[in-house]
């Protein structure tokens, strides 16, 4: 994230956001674009994805890499702000502290994340995984979370329009989504890449039953090392 783009954002309010410029891909539900302001398309009643296509810098990827050398069992799980997510991450390891760049992109994204839904502290997650942590499609039960990948394979997710909702949870009668039914087609599955930053508009957003984004883990190869952020409201 550069300091000129943050800038552009964090510098509007929740409702001057909705003016974010047309992007180069946008469906019903989903809008991408490189501009960061597309995050601000969240608050759009019939969008429930809105994914910022940032590019992570070699320096920052070099970073990541070395931090999951370092940590093969990296789970960090807090209660930040904008003010001390920085010192949060920094103070988890000594690995952690070394990795200036990785603890600035991910308080970067705490202090946009807050002042986008103008949230004072929120729940953040920065997680090595090494198998599909929720692997079935789903819905999640919060009004809006915050997913980027930093390595590895990323989240998948359908469009409204290729989902059969009554395969969600128990619908699915306990089978795999590539027997349920929930889609039609292998080729229905989309699937975000390393860098988005993407809103994932959920179930306890308002007004959003039955509404929010089908998405899932992918699956993690052996010796594949995957790196997932997640921030959420936790008021």
């Amino acid at each position: 994230m550069t300091e000129h783009a943050y800038s552009q954002c964090s510098s509007k309010q929740s409702a001057s956001m909705n003016s974010a410029s047309t992007p180069p891909f946008a469906s019903k539900n989903a809008i991408f674009s490189p501009s960061i302001e597309v995050l601000g398309s969240i608050y759009d009643e019939a969008t429930n994805l809105a994914v910022w296509q940032s590019q992570l810098s070699e320096e920052l990827r070099q970073e990541v890499d070395e931090l999951l050398e370092e940590n093969d069992r990296l789970n960090i799980v807090a209660t930040v702000t904008p003010e001390n997510a920085y010192q949060a991450l920094a103070e988890h390891s000594a690995s952690m502290a070394s990795r200036h760049l990785v603890c600035q992109q991910i308080a970067l994204l705490v202090d946009m994340f807050c002042t986008l839904f103008e949230l004072k502290r929120i729940g953040l997650r920065l997680a090595r995984l090494d198998r599909a942590m929720c692997p079935k499609f789903h819905v999640d039960r919060v009004p809006c979370r915050l997913v980027t990948t930093l390595s590895g394979v990323c989240t998948q997710w359908l469009e409204n329009e290729h989902v059969d909702r009554t395969k969600l949870g128990a619908g699915s009668a306990g089978l795999p989504d590539d027997k349920s039914g929930i889609y039609d087609s292998p080729n229905n599955i989309q699937q975000l890449s390393v860098g988005d930053v993407a809103l994932l508009k959920g179930e306890s957003w308002y007004n959003n039953e039955n509404k929010g984004l089908v998405h899932r883990s992918p699956g993690v190869a052996a010796n594949e090392q995957r790196l997932l952020l997640t921030l959420d409201f936790i008021d």
